[in-house]
């Protein structure tokens, strides 16, 4: 079983090229399906570590390269869940879940009952993932300029 370490991403990280990587890279496969295009095309590394510095950011480090990430923002009764990106080539070995428990954990830590995100309508893959995972869907949103819905959000209440 491969090493993987979750680490704050915090002023110390110096490895913003790599993680704008990861996240686009986890991000590609929705290129052509989803519209409007995933915000991740818009982060830059000044953006990406302003995100950081702004958010609670951690890394899935396996065996010393960015395998994941996650970024989470304590709102009003919440915890939103940003950004939680695993490499193509790690995908499927537990990290997105190893990521939610340590969102979880921050959760707990700020007194936050309820886990929050958003995925897109399209991605009903994901919507299967994040059921399993404990979430359900709470609301249907659009972006703004679209009349026709564009994302689900779903929340997972903490025991």
């Amino acid at each position: 079983m491969p090493a993987i370490e979750i680490a704050r991403i915090d002023e110390a990280f110096g490895r913003w090229d790599e993680l704008l990587a990861l996240i686009l890279a986890s991000f590609a496969y929705m290129d052509g399906v989803i519209d409007p295009p995933s915000s991740a095309h818009r982060l830059t590394l000044a953006s990406l570590a302003r995100k950081a510095g702004d958010e609670i950011a951690f890394a899935a480090i396996e065996n010393g390269t960015l395998a994941g990430c996650v970024f989470c923002k304590p709102e009003p009764g919440f915890l939103y869940i940003g950004k939680l990106a695993i490499a193509p080539a790690s995908q499927g070995k537990g990290i997105g879940r190893r990521l939610l428990a340590v969102a979880e954990g921050v959760a707990r830590e700020n007194g936050l009952p309820v886990l929050r995100l958003e995925t897109r309508i399209e991605l009903t893959a994901n919507h299967a993932t994040f059921a399993r995972w404990g979430f359900a869907k709470t609301a249907e949103n659009s972006h703004p300029g679209f009349t026709r819905i564009t994302s689900i959000e779903m929340q997972k209440r903490l025991t």
